[in-house]
């Protein structure tokens, strides 16, 4: 079951507002209808990104397939490396730090990081022999997923070891053919990246950790009852946290802070992606807040979700408690804030299933990686790049590190966000290119990005080659850095580079 309680404080008249305008413009039932004019006129990524509300049954009905697959290699491999980005690597991600993987099964690592350290350290811990890589993306374009790939094809070029989950008609589909691997297993075409956790891509990982598929997917089954055509607009779940999420952002309050219940582990990571990509585009958008509690600073710029039971003490802001009874839940969950992220959309006047600032990104990336691009970004000292935040501001920390550096990151954030008395957030790169990236570009001029580069001397000892491509993991780490820079300055928002050593201390 799906339910929240909201704490609506100086929200309420806006927040009843909306939900009349929402009840007027029959917002669940189009978009359960298939109505792309809901959202958008043009049915451009609208009409054809709505197969997330449908998937559940299907992936009930193929959830037998997926075991079979799951136990034919739980005997032969004692490790599963998954390489994806964004909505293909945080749902497994989130799976594989929240529950226990079942007796037998092999442990399950996600790489989504181009740093040699980070790349080299799974090869390291994975023996080739004894590794199932699994392979996952929609298009099998992502420059990210194919150079993993190509590392660990490099060591071990057997296709029995390989499984593609992608999109019918990929690239990647005709590469798993060509290179024999053991199976290609289809997402739905009609389901974006970050609306895919209860498809092929969030389910399969499921089944390779020999977790109960079928709790998660009742519960998401119970949700999208509850959440269906037939509920009434101003009794839906998914339309009153959409809305509250909406109008909050309009009256300044756009840091969404959330505050989990530690038995759902990463589920913040997760819910990050997908409200940030969503809603920060077009000069709107919410910041989704993980990793502070409830007495971080300026509470007039927040509203707080609490997800399941946590211990917060007295909230000053706006929110929102949506319960969580077991970890089985987290299928509901996500139901619930992916129909929540579409009616924000809705109500902010955007199309919360593109994504138009993450390629601009990418262009530069490409065109530093090519020696295309104008200079990179000079380092300037910590307090010059501090300089930069205003009040009402929000301060994010993007970081090309090695992930391995995440909890002094962390560490150094909080100490920052005190200091300055603003809200923090925290992305590691290039992950976060795929995620809340769309919101540092697209959304509002209220956050400063604060951009760390640390990279091992590009072509040296400690450097790792792309095998087949002209490249290495430290060059397309630089690039993506210099490339994010780049488009942040060129969407207007204030960005400024500066060293690890000026930031740690």
């Amino acid at each position: 079951m799906l339910t929240a309680r909201f704490e609506l404080g100086d929200l309420s008249e806006a927040w009843d507002a909306e939900m009349a305008r929402l009840t007027h413009l029959d917002v669940v039932a189009r978009l359960w209808d298939g109505d792309h004019t809901v959202v958008q006129e043009d049915p451009a990524e609208v009409a054809d990104r709505l197969g997330w509300l449908h998937v559940v049954p299907r992936s009930l009905g193929s959830w037998p397939q997926w075991t079979e697959l799951a136990d034919g290699v739980s005997d032969e491999f004692d490790h599963v490396v998954l390489v994806g980005m964004g909505g293909s690597s945080l749902f497994p991600e989130l799976l594989a730090t929240t529950f226990e993987r079942g007796e037998g099964f092999p442990a399950m690592q996600v790489l989504d990081s181009t740093h040699p350290a980070a790349v080299r350290r799974v090869l390291d811990q994975t023996p080739a022999d004894r590794t199932l890589v699994v392979v996952a993306s929609k298009s099998g374009s992502t420059v990210e997923t194919r150079s993993h790939l190509d590392a660990l094809w490099d060591r071990h070029p057997v296709g029995s070891a390989f499984v593609a989950i992608t999109d019918p008609g990929s690239g990647l589909e005709a590469l798993a053919t060509e290179r024999g691997f053991r199976a290609v297993v289809h997402g739905v075409p009609e389901i974006g990246g970050r609306f895919s956790a209860l498809s092929a891509f969030g389910m399969l990982p499921a089944a390779l950790l020999g977790l109960d598929g079928d709790d998660l997917l009742d519960t998401a089954d119970e949700a999208s009852a509850v959440l269906g055509p037939d509920t009434p607009v101003d009794q839906h779940v998914g339309a009153q946290l959409g809305a509250f999420m909406a109008v909050a952002a309009q009256a300044g309050r756009d840091r969404l802070t959330l505050l989990v219940d530690p038995r759902l582990s990463a589920f913040g990571d997760w819910v990050e992606q997908l409200v940030a990509e969503s809603t920060g585009k077009h000069g709107v958008g919410v910041l989704p807040v993980v990793g502070e509690d409830a007495a971080a600073p300026d509470p007039g710029t927040r509203i707080y979700a609490v997800v399941g039971e946590v211990d917060h003490g007295p909230l000053d802001a706006p929110s929102v408690h949506l319960a969580v009874e077991e970890p089985a839940d987290l299928g509901a969950q996500v139901f619930g804030w992916e129909f929540a992220t579409a009616v924000a959309g809705v109500s902010l006047g955007v199309n919360p299933f593109d994504q138009p600032d993450v390629e601009s990104a990418k262009i530069e990336a490409r065109a530093a990686l090519a020696g295309n691009a104008g200079e990179p970004p000079a380092t300037v000292a910590l307090d010059d790049a501090l300089a930069l935040v205003r009040p009402g501001d929000a301060l994010v920390l993007a970081a090309f590190v090695d992930p391995a550096l995440q909890p002094s990151l962390e560490t150094a954030r909080r100490t920052l966000g005190d200091r300055l008395g603003v809200p923090t957030t925290l992305g590691i790169g290039p992950r976060f290119l795929h995620s809340t990236g769309q919101l540092h570009k697209g959304g509002p001029d209220r956050i400063v990005v604060v951009q760390v580069l640390d990279v091992p001397e590009v072509g040296g000892p400690e450097d790792l080659a792309v095998p087949g491509q002209d490249y290495t993991f430290g060059r397309l780490l630089t690039a993506q850095a210099d490339g994010d820079a780049a488009a942040l300055t060129a969407s207007g928002h204030r960005v400024a580079r500066v060293a690890l050593s000026g930031l740690l201390g």
